[in-house]
């Protein structure tokens, strides 16, 4: 009994041995070349984070926000230093984020 757990033991301490096989990289590169369930989830991931910044920004009415605080920084940028509302400038800096995100993801 103890022998045959000994041959056992040998036989899978042989078998989870990495030997590098002698292919000249061609696994390695097929490997690389094959899409993964990452790939695939970092794009619905960004896909759905777009989503939401149009609804939101379509909810809010996020262009007419845009046109007034345009308009607020032109009429006080001669006057004075302006001033920005860094929740409204995080959120656009954000959604540009993410489709230059989701644009680096689709090229890829």
């Amino acid at each position: 009994m103890e022998d045959n757990e000994r041959l056992l033991q040998q036989f899978f301490d042989d078998a989870h041995v990495c030997q590098p096989l002698a292919d000249e990289g061609f696994t390695e590169r097929v490997m690389r070349r094959l899409p993964s369930r990452a790939d695939w989830f970092a794009r619905w991931w960004t896909a759905c984070c777009v989503a939401v910044f149009a609804v939101l920004f379509v909810a809010f009415r996020g262009w007419e926000l845009l046109a007034v605080h345009f308009e607020v920084m032109v009429r006080t940028l001669a006057v004075e230093s302006f001033s920005i509302n860094l929740l409204m400038l995080a959120g656009i800096l954000f959604g540009l984020l993410l489709v230059g995100v989701e644009e680096a993801v689709s090229r890829a």
